[in-house]
């Protein structure tokens, strides 16, 4: 699913970057988040559309700094934006809702990211990336387990962001730039 070629050196550093910054965001983010989560207010919801939002930026920006073909990038960039919209049209019908929306996007969004992860194998830190689309596949599963039960709880998304952000920082740091 992935045309990927070694990276310049100028690329690595870039995706290096990329890595850091998703950790700071998934950090911020998260904290926001769990001190909002207790409804679906207006910046809660706002959150909750933002981040598969900087998924799609986040996605465009590898995608040029590595300046490759990757498929796996297109299609994250496609399944963020669709998790957006449909975060934009349910977030106004509750937690439940949210929630399987969330799910079903972390499931696919994880298989993605093994993919990647597995074409950047070569660069180092990438068992990071790996761990972190296996999470996210079982997250996701959780996610709509959650939707169908009373346990249905938006703090489950700030775990699974700072989780996905500290994976993002391990193979920030562990990425190979020389």
């Amino acid at each position: 699913m992935t045309t990927a070629t070694a990276p310049t050196t100028s690329a690595t550093r870039a995706l290096r970057r990329l890595y850091l910054v998703r950790f700071g965001f998934a950090v911020v983010w998260a904290v926001l988040l769990f001190l909002t989560a207790s409804t679906i207010g207006p910046l809660s919801a706002a959150l909750l559309v933002l981040y598969p939002v900087f998924d799609v930026a986040a996605a465009v920006v590898d995608a040029r700094s590595s300046r490759t073909s990757t498929r796996a990038l297109t299609v994250n960039i496609a399944i963020s934006s669709l998790a957006a919209i449909a975060l934009i049209v349910v977030v106004t019908s509750g937690v439940t809702a949210v929630l399987g929306v969330w799910g079903a996007w972390a499931i696919v969004a994880g298989l993605v990211q093994l993919v990647v992860a597995l074409g950047w194998w070569g660069l180092g830190g990438q068992w990071a990336m790996i761990a972190s689309g296996s999470i996210s596949v079982l997250a996701g599963a959780s996610f709509l387990v959650m939707a169908s039960g009373p346990a249905a709880s938006l703090t489950a998304l700030a775990g699974y962001a700072l989780l996905g952000g500290i994976f993002f920082l391990v193979s920030g740091l562990r990425i190979s730039t020389s």
